[in-house]
């Protein structure tokens, strides 16, 4: 083999490792604990990439986590411009205040948009905090005078629903957190790329349903065709915590036998290196740091581990 074509075929296959790499979704994360901290909860924002169309994917905290983002100039605009123009609508997958509280308390700067959730996130959200007394009702449905500057739009389990103001679609899975209590997946797909975004859950095997099963099913298919980019997915307790005081979470080893039953329904292999994004580490940071050498150590399907950051961007 010449010279020239060794050279050919490295720069080739260069071209094929890049392309691959190439992302299709840009995520900025406003906020990414679970816990006490106020101005980091979870919320995550997710565009196509090379737009500023975004889906805030819970509302735990809005405003710190923008100005976290501006000051790591990740955004280069007002604090107003991301709020009003580059947040399209966000998806929320239940309606404990950790999830929602940046929602809440930001709705009387924000623009007209839709809140996208489940019938019971909703009604939770309109009768105990969008009810007129223990704030105003800026939606367009539920109790006292309707301001009527959010939308709210019910999602319906298993159906795609489009993102308004964006090329986006979403679809919504059930999830337990505390059975009966109902939290949320997020499906998120642009054209023929996905991300699966999870709200607070518990394994199956300790919420006695087979929620996370069911989710595994119907999304082994896009890891399959290597469609899905990543799996946002909560670890709120070191394993040490009892399963008896989980309260609807997960720990390591809780999450990599899901991860298992996922690749087994996908082939085995098909998790190596793939992007799991680590959500709703509780503080304090001593326990944050054992969560996260825990999860390195028992990592044997070799994912691809990330610890999203406040305000600072990154590409699936």
């Amino acid at each position: 083999m010449t010279l020239f074509n060794r050279n050919l075929i490295f720069f080739f296959l260069i071209s094929l490792q890049l392309f691959a790499q190439k992302a299709a979704f840009d995520v900025v994360p406003l906020g990414v604990k679970g816990g006490v901290d106020e101005k980091n909860l979870s919320a995550y924002l997710v565009a196509p990439i090379n737009t500023n169309d975004y889906i805030c994917l819970d509302a735990g905290t809005i405003n710190a986590g923008i100005e976290k983002a501006i000051a790591n100039k990740t955004f280069r605009v007002s604090t107003s411009e991301v709020l009003k123009k580059y947040i399209k609508g966000y998806c929320i997958s239940h309606a404990h205040l950790d999830h929602v509280s940046g929602l809440i308390i930001n709705s009387p700067a924000d623009s007209s948009k839709t809140v996208y959730a489940t019938k019971k996130c909703l009604e939770m959200m309109e009768n105990h905090y969008f009810n007129g007394e223990t704030w105003a009702n800026f939606g367009d449905e539920g109790p006292g005078f309707q301001l009527k500057k959010y939308h709210f739009q019910t999602l319906s389990f298993g159906e795609e629903t489009k993102i308004e103001n964006t090329t986006m679609t979403v679809k919504a899975f059930p999830l337990s957190h505390v059975n009966p209590f109902e939290s949320t997946a997020f499906l998120i797909q642009n054209g023929n790329d996905a991300i699966l975004y999870l709200g607070d859950t518990g394994p199956d095997s300790v919420e006695k349903s087979n929620n996370l099963s069911e989710l595994w099913k119907a999304v082994a298919p896009l890891l399959q065709q290597k469609k899905l980019r990543g799996i946002f997915i909560e670890v709120s307790f070191p394993n040490e915590q009892p399963d008896t005081v989980l309260f609807g979470h997960l720990t390591p080893n809780h999450l990599m036998t899901e991860l298992h039953k996922l690749e087994d329904l996908a082939g085995k292999g098909t998790l190596k290196k793939f992007k799991i994004i680590i959500t709703h580490l509780k503080p304090p940071s001593q326990k944050i740091a054992k969560i996260k050498e825990q999860l390195k150590k028992g990592n044997d399907l070799e994912v691809q581990l990330i610890f999203p950051e406040q305000g600072k961007r990154f590409g699936l």
